[in-house]
């Protein structure tokens, strides 16, 4: 069976204890391990499939913190390097009444953005196996280009690749770079999973239905649409399936999307998908996809945090089993 390797930051969210107050107004935090990428790779391997994450992190308390939270969710850490010449990263959180959050992001460069392109094995990959990457660690680095080898290695396997743009503007010097970085990405995947929020900003189109057919270009086959808690839709180029959200209560938003596409990436890696049926698999199996997906993201806005709020398989069951 194939391994799913996650490439990008890995951080500590610090999460206010209290919700509707403003960032510079919270007076305590609590710490969760993040990162969208590596929160892909913990829920991968919660549910049951192989996951490594490739990064770097400081020779810090925090680096050893977020080490020891990969591993006891399951994922590989073997590929993580550390660094004395940055910090690990850090973002401070604020929760809005409905969950929804603001950012202060802690990196100048932080020790993710050192990882090198020849710090990758180039045996690192085998047959069968996926990458999935975000953009917040394609900012101008030594992380970016390490992001192009690890595509160029995952294609030669022939892997699927996955691209969860996750905009995070303030990480950028402007919104052009980031809007430009991501199109210059997008076509390298195999997988693309966009939100709502993202669609018009990244594809320059306000249609709806043109801005997802735009999103069709160089290796993409499937286009996942996450529509927050109305649901999300997924499509290639010949159909689209839809599936409603499942009605819960929101406590923290962090960490939903990621939990929704590990969620996808896990069914397919449980069925063995790879680039020569990933269409077919996707046009016969998509209903199963997002509810299994859907429910992998709904529970994990029940609970504080990124990777510590993940569901276990047995909850995901449950919930799916409940509204059917």
């Amino acid at each position: 069976m194939g391994k799913l390797f996650s490439i990008g930051e890995v951080l500590i969210d610090f999460i206010p204890l209290e919700k509707g107050v403003a960032l510079k107004d919270v007076v305590s935090f609590e710490r969760a391990p993040g990162g969208a990428p590596a929160n892909v790779a913990a829920a991968v391997a919660k549910y049951g499939q192989k996951s490594a994450m490739i990064s770097k992190l400081g020779n810090d308390a925090f680096g050893d913190f977020l080490v020891e939270k990969l591993e006891e969710a399951g994922v590989e850490t073997d590929k993580i390097l550390r660094t004395d010449k940055a910090n690990t990263a850090l973002a401070f959180v604020s929760l809005k009444e409905n969950g929804e959050r603001d950012f202060s992001f802690y990196r100048n460069p932080s020790a993710d953005l050192l990882l090198e392109a020849d710090e990758l094995d180039e045996n690192t990959f085998g047959i069968g196996d996926y990458l999935h990457f975000c953009s917040v660690d394609l900012v101008e680095s030594p992380m970016k280009y390490a992001h192009k080898k690890a595509i160029d290695l995952m294609n030669s396997k022939q892997g699927i690749i996955s691209f969860d743009p996750n905009v995070r503007l303030p990480l950028w010097n402007n919104k052009q770079d980031c809007r430009n970085t991501i199109l210059e990405f997008l076509p390298l995947a195999n997988i693309v999973k966009i939100s709502d929020e993202e669609l018009e900003f990244i594809t320059g189109i306000s249609d709806e239905k043109e801005a997802l057919k735009s999103l069709f270009r160089g290796d993409v086959e499937v286009v996942v649409y996450t529509q927050g808690g109305k649901g999300a839709l997924v499509l290639t180029r010949d159909s689209e399936y839809f599936q409603h959200g499942y009605k819960i209560n929101v406590v923290d938003t962090t960490g939903a999307g990621d939990a929704f596409i590990g969620g996808f990436l896990y069914i397919l890696l449980k069925h063995e998908v790879d680039t020569s049926n990933l269409k077919a698999f996707v046009e016969q199996h998509g209903t199963q996809l997002l509810s299994f997906a859907n429910a992998s993201g709904a529970l994990t806005t029940t609970k504080k945090g990124g990777i510590s709020a993940l569901p276990t398989l047995q909850e995901i069951k449950a919930l799916i089993k409940e509204n059917n």
